[in-house]
Formats: C-alpha cells, sequence, structure tokens
C-alpha cells in the first residue's frame, strides 16, 4: 500500500523579508509592554495615589481592555486598510494617549486616558502579530519575538522600577516614536484568503497541494482558550506582589525574582523550539497547561520565598512556553492575519477579567489564597478547550492538529 503523507505549507511571500519581521518584532515588544510593567505599574498606583486593590484592578483592565479593542478594530480594517497606516494611527494614538496621562491624578481621567492608550497600542500591536502570523514560518517567528521578549522584560524589570509613573509613559512615548521611521518595512496587504490553509498530499513519487477550509469556530474556540489562559495570567499577574508583600516577603526578593522570571522566559523558548520540531504544538500546549495550573495552584497555600521563586521562575517559563503554540496554531489556521491579529483581543480581555474577577473576590473579603485557585481553575479551562480543539482537528485536519 502507497504510504499518505500529508503537511501544512505556506506560500513564500514578502511578509518574510528580514525587515518586516524584525519592525513586527519590535512593535509587539512596545505594544505588550504595559502588559510586562503592570506589576511594577500597579505596586506604583498603589504607593503614590493610594488607590484602592479594585480600583488597580480595573485601570489594569482600561489599559488591556484598551488593547482589546484596537486588535478588534485591526481585525475589521486589515483586509480592507493598508497595515502600515493602520500602525501609524496606532501609534499616534498610543503617543499622544500617554502625554495625556503624564501628571494626572483624577481616577477617571486616568481611566479614560489608559482606555484610549490601549486602543491605540491594540490597532499597532494587532498588525504586528497578523504580520508574523503571515510569514512561512509563524512558529518559528512568534518564538524569536518571544526571545525578544524575554530579554525586554528583564530590561524593563530592571528599568522601570527605579523611574517614577510618569518616567514609565515617556518611556512607552519614546519607543513609540522610534518605531515610526521603519513602518515603510511592513507590506501593505496580504493577498491570502481567511481560514484557508494548504495541504502538501505526498503518494508515493507524486505530490499535490490541497486547499482546506478550516472551520471558523475551530479558530473560536481555540481564542477563547486563549483568553481564559490570559484570565489566569491576568489575576495571577496583576496581584502576585501584592500578595507576596502582604505575607511579609522581603521586597528586594521580590524585585530580584521578578527579573529573574523574566529572563526564565528564554529558556521556555528554547524548550518550545525544540519540542515542537518533535512532538508538534498541540502535545506541549496541553501539557503545560496542566503544570501551570499546578504551579499557579502551589500558592494557594500561602506564599513564602522559596514557593514565590519557584512560582514565578517557573510560571513565567510556561507562559512564553504555551504563547509559542497557540498563537502559531491560530496562524497556520489563518495565514490571512484577520483572526490571528484577534490574539491581542483575547489576551486583552484576559487581562481585563483576570484582574477584576480577583478585585471582586478581594472586595468580598475573599483573601490571596482564593485568588490563585481561581485562576487555577481558568487554566483548567483552557486544557479542556484546547483538548476539543485538538480531538475534532485530529478527525478533520490532522495535518494542522499535529503541525509544528
Amino acid at each position: 500500500m502507497t504510504k499518505t503523507a500529508l503537511s501544512l505549507i505556506h506560500t513564500h511571500d514578502s511578509f518574510d523579508g528580514w525587515r518586516s519581521i524584525t519592525i513586527s518584532i519590535y512593535m509587539t515588544l512596545v505594544g505588550y509592554g504595559m502588559l510586562v510593567a503592570m506589576p511594577v505599574i500597579s505596586s506604583a498606583r498603589l504607593q503614590v495615589f493610594g488607590f484602592t486593590e479594585v480600583q488597580i484592578g480595573q485601570l489594569s483592565s482600561a489599559d488591556l481592555g484598551g488593547l482589546a479593542l484596537g486588535a478588534v478594530l485591526t481585525s475589521w480594517l486589515i483586509l480592507k486598510a493598508s497595515r502600515r497606516i493602520l500602525v501609524l494611527i496606532g501609534a499616534l494614538i498610543a503617543i499622544f494617549a500617554n502625554m495625556l496621562s503624564l501628571g494626572l491624578t483624577d481616577y477617571q481621567a486616568m481611566l479614560l486616558a489608559r482606555l484610549v492608550t490601549g486602543i491605540g497600542s491594540g490597532l499597532y500591536t494587532g498588525v504586528a502579530i497578523a504580520n508574523l502570523g503571515a510569514t512561512s514560518t509563524p512558529a518559528k517567528c512568534y518564538n524569536w519575538m518571544l526571545f525578544a521578549f524575554a530579554f525586554s522584560s528583564a530590561i524593563e524589570f530592571h528599568i522601570f522600577p527605579q523611574l517614577s509613573l510618569d518616567g514609565i509613559y515617556i518611556a512607552f512615548i519614546a519607543a513609540f516614536m522610534a518605531g515610526l521611521p521603519c513602518i515603510t518595512w511592513i507590506p501593505k496587504q496580504h493577498t491570502a484568503q481567511p481560514l484557508d490553509v494548504e495541504i502538501e498530499v505526498i503518494e508515493g513519487n507524486l505530490h499535490h497541494i490541497d486547499h482546506h477550509h478550516v472551520p471558523a469556530y475551530i479558530v473560536w474556540l481555540c481564542l477563547i482558550a486563549m483568553f481564559l489562559i490570559y484570565t489566569n495570567i491576568g489575576g495571577y499577574w496583576t496581584y502576585i506582589e501584592m500578595a507576596a508583600l502582604k505575607e511579609q516577603v522581603d521586597s528586594d526578593w521580590i524585585n530580584q525574582l521578578m527579573l529573574l522570571s523574566s529572563l526564565s522566559n528564554i529558556v521556555g523558548c528554547l524548550l518550545a523550539t525544540r519540542l515542537s520540531n518533535r512532538f508538534g504544538l498541540a502535545k506541549p500546549l496541553l501539557s503545560a497547561l496542566l503544570a501551570m495550573a499546578g504551579i499557579v495552584g502551589l500558592l494557594a497555600g500561602g506564599i513564602d520565598s522559596v514557593k514565590l521563586a519557584v512560582s514565578l521562575l517557573i510560571f513565567n517559563l510556561l507562559w512564553i512556553f504555551i504563547d509559542v503554540y497557540q498563537m502559531s496554531f491560530i496562524a497556520h489556521a489563518d495565514h490571512s492575519g484577520k483572526f490571528s491579529s484577534l490574539i491581542p483581543c483575547a489576551q486583552g480581555l484576559g487581562q481585563i477579567a483576570g484582574p477584576n474577577i480577583a478585585a471582586m473576590a478581594l472586595s468580598s473579603e475573599v483573601n490571596y489564597s482564593h485568588v490563585f485557585i481561581i485562576c487555577t481553575c481558568f487554566s483548567v479551562l483552557a486544557f479542556v478547550t484546547y483538548f476539543t480543539v485538538y480531538l475534532k482537528l485530529q478527525k478533520r485536519l490532522p495535518a494542522l492538529a499535529n503541525a509544528s
């Protein structure tokens, strides 16, 4: 019997150029920078303005909710408008809103300014994520992006605690402005159709390319799973520093761990590449989700210096590890950018839900242990969702289910 081999392929195009990849990676680092800096920013808002824990959660939600709204706009416009124009508009909105944030002390005004900032960042980041997903090797490009993200996170955690809140906003203004001269490196459009995948079929010495349409519900389930994961991440990441301080963990030790945990992202990138080449994307993703549930749940019994170190270091490793897989999986299913540009939306909505759910729990006099239990539940729900997707694709499009 002739053996049939199936493999997922992407057509090489202008998005594979080093300039497009480089500026897109830079844009993701700037666009996601606020997410990384959120623990530092949350602590600053607590100390400088005396906002309540609930208000801090709501301010975090404004930043990241705006990111989600901007990504939705990107998804709607990306097949109609020039990607360069979308990036320019997003950058200018983010620059202007960050300038408005300087010197603000009123809570309501700050909430509005951070929402607008997030919308600009969402437009900017949504295009960048779609550009990387449009390359012929999205998994490799996302891995490069997250590898760079690990280093930029370490730099942020080293520098940002030494800056005032206004100083952090100025740093973001400068970062957005620095990328403006390179906007012309971005291709204007992509010709691929949404949810169209190319599968190479090899039968003996013969081979041909089949086009298959991925059911839209498959990608929506992946985006829902990403939302669930980032709900877990949002709750954990917004309150982990405050929870540790409440348990009398030394603040200098926490700052050192924040820096070291960002470097553990590098290990996650290296492991993700090696494992995906051998096992594909889906199986390592499912394993990592169960591991993340365990490492977040570890803090449900209380926090000390050792538990905090173990949880933070492994959490950051798994965060990057998981992102390589889930972002690549969506990009494989949607080469056009219409759905992959919604990745920041799923992340942003999760970052809204996570802090707000945690804030509501804390306002009901629930302690931080219960917050970490809630976060663990969302990680388990994400595992169930992705496992459902994997089983569906194994029956319908096994080449996509086992893509690397």
